[in-house]
C-alpha cells in the first residue's frame, strides 16, 4: 500500500509539474497605448524575441526573467522609449508543493514564472515646431540723392 500511495504521489507531481507552465502559459497579452496620440508604431524587444504592435494594440510577448524594452515612433512627436519590468509570478509557489524541483526548473526554463503588467501607455512628446518667421518690417523708402546743380 505504501509503494502505491507513493507512486500516486510521485504521478501527481509529474502531472503538475511545470504548474505555472500549465496554468500561466509561457506567453501574454500586453496592451500598449501612446498618449496623447494613437497610431504610433512600436517595438518590444526581450532576450525571447521582437514584437511589433501599433497603438492603440496588444501584443503576444514570451515571457522572461529579462525586463522588455519598448520603443514608439509617430510622426510629429519623439520617439518614446520605456522598460516594462518583469515579475515574479506567484504560480510558482504551487510547485513547491506539487511539482518540487523540476517544475520549479519547467517554469524557470520556460519563463512562465514570471509576468509583465498587462498594459503600458508610453508617452509620446510633440516635435517643438519652429516658431513662424514674422514678417521683415517694411523699410524707409530711400530719399533720392539730390542731383548736381547746373552752373
Amino acid at each position: 500500500m505504501k509503494v502505491a500511495s507513493l507512486a500516486a504521489l510521485a504521478a501527481l507531481g509529474t502531472l503538475v509539474s511545470g504548474c505555472a507552465s500549465i496554468v500561466e502559459g509561457t506567453t501574454q497579452s500586453v496592451a500598449v497605448t501612446t498618449s496623447p496620440v494613437a497610431g504610433a508604431a512600436c517595438v518590444l524587444t526581450s532576450t525571447e524575441g521582437t514584437y511589433y504592435v501599433t497603438t492603440p494594440g496588444n501584443a503576444i510577448v514570451h515571457k522572461t526573467k529579462n525586463d522588455l524594452a519598448i520603443v514608439c515612433k509617430h510622426d510629429g512627436y519623439q520617439d518614446a522609449k520605456t522598460i516594462l519590468p518583469s515579475h515574479f509570478n506567484g504560480a510558482t509557489v504551487g510547485n513547491v508543493i506539487a511539482g518540487g524541483v523540476i517544475g520549479i526548473g519547467i517554469d524557470a526554463a520556460t519563463g512562465a514564472n514570471y509576468n509583465y503588467p498587462d498594459s503600458v501607455n508610453v508617452p509620446m512628446i510633440a516635435v517643438a515646431m519652429p516658431a513662424p518667421m514674422a514678417p521683415a518690417a517694411p523699410s524707409a523708402p530711400a530719399t533720392p540723392a539730390a542731383a548736381p546743380s547746373a552752373p
